[in-house]
């Protein structure tokens, strides 16, 4: 369904990643975009955005053609496989192997690569073997024995460098040494595999090590320098350990260059060699995003293309470089192939941020007309064993996924058989069962989609102390406001444990796993929050939690000094969460009481207090505002209470308003401003504008977050 997810334009044949990769996927030629200053492509986007859907379309439908690998840097198979010997491996380390492993066995156009230069420092770091044994040294060399196999490489040729001078050089060395105590950290081994190996060099082979490694940072030009500089930065970790591992990535990518070059390559390889790296965001992504930025900043230049994934909007903080953000080039989908890039140049700066070497591609919502299409396609099949409301099911999963991909489809998969009852709130539907598709349990979608998109995808900075109570904590943090209300609850809801989230730590956290940020709701991603609010109502029988949460902030704000945050004022901002446990009453006769001689400032209290979710359980607002539930009390108070009640509908955006609402709206409104108080008259201008907001599905008041769903209609 990659249409559906708006991924067709950059999958097709003329498209971007057709262009980036130089082949289209079909295997038919195309121009390549960019070069030899190739940027590196970060997929932006916040949990459900489609970002690993678009690297595995990129891999199925371009991995025949040409070279292209994915690596998942969220993966703890690199970490686990690095474990046993840390002297010798890292995560880092690992993941190359696995990219040039993966490599070695394409058998398209040109046929496997192998991988001399990049082995030649493998080699040097297996000498940090634990207790440093010849025998280990070598178990630990012949592990990597497959990447320098045939086909058999001109120059530096793969045959004799495996065969006549590494293996050597681990055979001289292990007949020297036997017996002898090898010393700390192998350096005696090193030395002895240093001087056999550039015995056996051809001049040529010899010439390729000094210029990759005699580059290396203090070698002076001299490869030997490099490769002991290289193994001991490595040993050293740390900083040191970071510099060793990104010259192990130019290595690798300076194999894949060799075997473009010369007149085989010319004649045998087509495209560009890709490398995606999903969940590129976690710390062996940002490592690898990190080291071949730098090496292209600094000027080294290779054909291949990285392709990554990043949760913030900005990419994350290691592409600024401690200073202050700025622009940087960026491109949707709807806007086509960005055939122009160049390297940002800073005169002012003789290094730049590394995120001048990079082209960020925003992923998309949905459009309600993608949407639409995305959610009838899943219905269709189910509609024929009784899935019913097919339209409004689908306006409430536009509603409830905010226009997520991820979202939508499992809203839609979900919902496909799911009866709405005609006053149903939308929320209803995240009530929904998911048949599970190997066949096991149904769970909530609700549940589904919490797992996918905050237990599995946890802040990367997020302290281990707090990963267990994540979930729980954003779903109080659900009625929140601002930071001193999301600080109230997580006080109260910490209380119990010694290290402590503020509210500043948890808004930080949320912006770097790309969730929106809203001002007048802390939990900022509309879709996000009504999960959120779903699952708080359910904690306990009859939303139990959901009302401790709202009293305790509404205690919280009767006593609190005359600044509202979010709110004009303190007494709005109780209100609200008056109005929403159980004080519906009191709210009434408040708004009643208040409003005589003030009737603008009263419309924005009214918006502030009514702009709030719904507790769980029948859904009567719209028969209250329209009059059809008894209300005792004189004139004033009772049209006071049906227009909280319309407002209310209107401003949670849950349930379907338009004509009808906006028709109530209206009524009840010039309803008032005829009554006998102080300002009435003023009302009638009121009337006209809300109705009119109503009757187009817009907000009464504007926040973020509405603005963020009204972009995605």
């Amino acid at each position: 369904m990659y249409e559906d997810l708006g991924f067709e334009k950059l999958l097709d044949a003329s498209g971007f990643f057709a262009r980036l990769l130089g082949r289209s996927p079909s295997g038919a030629d195309c121009k390549p975009l960019y070069g030899p200053d190739l940027p590196v492509v970060l997929l932006t986007g916040g949990p459900g955005m489609g970002k690993g859907r678009l690297l595995q379309a990129v891999h199925d439908r371009f991995a025949r053609q040409v070279p292209v690998i994915r690596l998942d840097c969220a993966s703890p198979m690199y970490a686990d496989r690095a474990g046993p010997e840390p002297g010798a491996r890292s995560a880092v380390t690992e993941a190359l192997v696995e990219a040039a492993l993966l490599l070695h066995t394409w058998r398209g156009t040109g046929g496997a690569f192998t991988f001399p230069r990049f082995f030649a420092g493998l080699a040097v770091i297996a000498t940090g073997v634990a207790g440093g044994t010849g025998e280990a040294i070598r178990t630990e060399v012949e592990r990597y024995e497959e990447l320098i196999q045939q086909p058999r490489l001109r120059g530096l040729g793969a045959r004799d460098f495996w065969r006549g001078a590494l293996l050597g050089a681990v055979r001289k060395m292990l007949e020297v040494m036997a017996g002898q105590a090898l010393g700390p950290y192998g350096a005696a081994a090193l030395t002895a595999l240093l001087d056999a190996l550039f015995e056996r060099l051809t001049p040529r082979g010899e010439a390729e090590l000094t210029r990759i490694y005699g580059e290396y940072p203090g070698a002076a030009g001299q490869p030997k320098h490099g490769l002991r500089r290289l193994a001991a930065d490595f040993r050293a970790g740390g900083e040191r350990r970071e510099d060793a591992e990104r010259f192990l990535f130019r290595a690798l990518r300076e194999d894949l260059e060799a075997a473009y070059g010369g007149l085989g390559g010319w004649l045998g390889r087509v495209g560009r060699p890709g490398l995606l790296l999903d969940h590129a965001e976690e710390p062996l992504g940002e490592r690898l995003l990190r080291a071949v930025l730098t090496d292209r900043r600094d000027g080294q230049r290779d054909r291949v293309v990285i392709v990554g994934t990043a949760r913030r909007a900005d990419g994350g903080d290691f592409l600024l470089g401690g200073l202050p953000p700025r622009e940087v080039a960026a491109f949707r989908p709807a806007d086509g192939v960005p055939t122009t890039w160049s390297r940002r140049e800073d005169p002012e700066e003789d290094r730049g941020p590394l995120s001048a070497g990079v082209l960020m591609l925003r992923m998309p919502f949905l459009t309600g007309d993608q949407l639409r299409r995305a959610t009838e396609r899943i219905q269709l099949g189910a509609e024929r064993e009784g899935g019913m409301h097919r339209r409004r099911i689908t306006a409430a999963v536009a509603q409830l996924s905010g226009g997520r991909p991820h979202t939508v489809i499992r809203l839609a998969t979900a919902a496909a058989d799911h009866r709405m009852e005609t006053d149903a709130n939308d929320r209803a539907i995240l009530a929904a069962k998911l048949h599970h598709p190997d066949g096991g349990p149904e769970r909530p979608v609700t549940d589904v989609l919490l797992q996918e998109l905050i237990r599995d995808q946890l802040p990367v900075r997020l302290p281990a102390d707090h990963h267990d109570q994540w979930l729980d904590l954003l779903t109080h943090l659900s009625v929140a406001h601002d930071p001193e209300c999301a600080d109230v609850l997580l006080r109260h809801h910490q209380a119990d444990r010694v290290l402590r989230l503020t509210a500043h730590e948890v808004a930080r956290l949320l912006n770097d796993t790309g969730w929106p940020h809203c001002k007048r709701h802390f939990i900022g991603d509309f879709g996000l929050r009504q999960l959120l609010v779903h699952r708080l109502y359910g904690l306990e029988r009859d939303g139990a939690v959901w009302y401790a949460d709202h009293h305790l902030l509404r205690d919280h704000y009767a006593v609190s000094e005359p600044n509202g945050g979010a709110f004009h004022s303190v007494t709005t901002h109780q209100m609200n969460h008056h109005l929403v446990s159980g004080g519906v009453d009191d709210v009434v006769r408040h708004l009643a009481a208040t409003l005589p001689g003030r009737p603008r400032q009263w419309c924005e209290d009214l918006l502030e207090i009514a702009q709030a979710p719904y507790p769980g359980g029948a859904d009567e607002r719209r028969k209250r505002a329209q009059g059809l539930v008894r209300v005792d009390g004189p004139p004033l108070r009772r049209t006071v209470d049906q227009l909280l009640h319309a407002v209310w509908l209107c401003e949670e955006r849950t349930r379907p308003t338009g004509g009808e609402m906006a028709r109530t709206l209206e009524q009840l409104l010039r309803q008032l401003s005829t009554m006998d108080f102080d300002g009435a008259g003023e009302l009638g201008p009121t009337a006209t504008e809300w109705s009119h907001l109503a009757a187009n599905e817009q907000p009464l008041l504007r926040c973020d977050c509405t603005d963020q769903l009204g972009r995605r209609r």
